[in-house]
């Protein structure tokens, strides 16, 4: 039997384990937080910093491979463990920060937003005359879920970003989008799978529904329009996703973010890593992110996802804990409410997701927005 070792101990390390498990594996996490949600079903844990070179190397010594589910590791601990690590390091640096992140995506085949580099005022000033309003300000690393992110409309706004610097940042074009999408890839180094694509809504800069569904043969039409994709649109995403990943010669799980506008796709930013838009796919699909990414770490052969019906995945933030642990006793057939136990419920925290099988948006615009909203 082989032992998985997660670094992270979050909802993401949570769902690694559950599907580790199935497979006939054990698992070993770290984490520096007592309660986290993986301890509660992992073999072992070590409780421990990111940055605890000794701990990482005890956790490397314990397990028969390594994965990680947290981008804000310092990659150059893990250098020196990067066999242990099969998916490698060089997707988490590469993901680490937003210019070096930018710039790959250039140099291997994907189109970002017009972009600079921002280290102080001056620089934020040039950037601006380059890009022109509106643009987003964003701090170049751990940022997340729209934390160290301004929008900026004019030059009165510049001074919303004057608490950040001189912290490294990256300034980008504001592309006005028609919806944001992602794809969920997995590479063993001969096959590249992925899980089918969907739109994805966010509020407030946290994801908030994903919605999947088999695609049309016409582009979706409207400004932020929920509707299918079309075949050609996902067929772009598709050969522009994995073209990236075999130029980069990336291993493992990886997710990218995109922003379409008509039938253009601009890179936004990427995560080698199981993804909250690809939560859905544990009932949504015939396979899930979590098991192909076991799969892989496993040496087993791949499977090919495929959808089994449409499918709509709802975040559970703090201020939806109770509705959601209410529709878990209500227990509706194909609703699966998933609440990863943390123990401090917060607003705008992740505390769980719902996935809705066989519904599209108007059915849950109909029947549960409101419960919500």
């Amino acid at each position: 039997m082989k032992t998985i070792g997660i670094i992270g101990g979050g909802q993401l390390g949570l769902m690694i384990i559950e599907q580790a498990h199935i497979l006939g594996a054990k698992t070993i996490c770290l984490d520096p937080t007592p309660d986290s949600p993986a301890f509660k079903i992992s073999d072992e844990h070590i409780v421990a910093a990111f940055d605890d070179a000794q701990a990482l190397e005890e956790l490397c010594r314990r397990s028969d491979v390594v994965t990680y589910e947290f981008e804000n590791i310092p990659s150059d601990l893990l250098i020196a463990l990067e066999k242990h690590i099969k998916q490698g390091v060089r997707p988490l640096f590469d993901s680490q920060d937003r210019v070096r992140e930018k710039n790959n995506a250039c140099e291997n085949g994907l189109t970002p937003a017009s972009f600079a580099e921002v280290n102080d005022m001056n620089s934020l000033v040039e950037g601006v005359k380059k890009i022109g309003y509106p643009c987003v300000f964003k701090t170049r690393t751990l940022g997340y879920d729209g934390h160290g992110q301004v929008v900026l409309k004019n030059d009165a706004d510049l001074k919303k970003v004057a608490a950040y610097l001189p912290v490294p940042a990256i300034l980008e074009e504001f592309i006005p989008f028609d919806f944001e999408t992602s794809i969920v890839m997995v590479s063993d180094g001969k096959t590249i799978i992925n899980f089918p694509i969907g739109q994805n809504i966010h509020t407030g800069g946290i994801l908030d529904l994903c919605i999947v569904s088999e695609p049309t043969e016409n582009s979706p039409v409207g400004t932020y329009a929920i509707r299918p994709l079309s075949k050609s649109l996902i067929t772009k995403i598709e050969t522009l996703s994995k073209d990236f990943m075999r130029r980069c010669g990336y291993k493992g799980i990886l997710t990218i973010e995109f922003f379409i506008k008509g039938d253009e796709v601009y890179f936004n930013e990427m995560a080698p890593r199981p993804h909250n838009s690809g939560h859905y796919t544990i009932e949504g699909c015939n396979t899930n992110q979590f098991m192909e990414l076991c799969r892989f770490l496993l040496d087993m052969d791949l499977q090919e996802p495929k959808l089994v019906a449409p499918t709509i995945m709802k975040n559970i933030l703090g201020q939806d804990l109770e509705v959601a642990k209410q529709i878990a006793k209500e227990n509706h057939p194909n609703v699966y409410v998933h609440i990863y136990g943390k123990t401090e419920s917060k607003p705008k925290r992740k505390m769980g997701h719902i996935t809705f099988v066989g519904m599209d948006i108007d059915e849950y615009n109909e029947k549960w927005k409101s419960r919500f909203y």
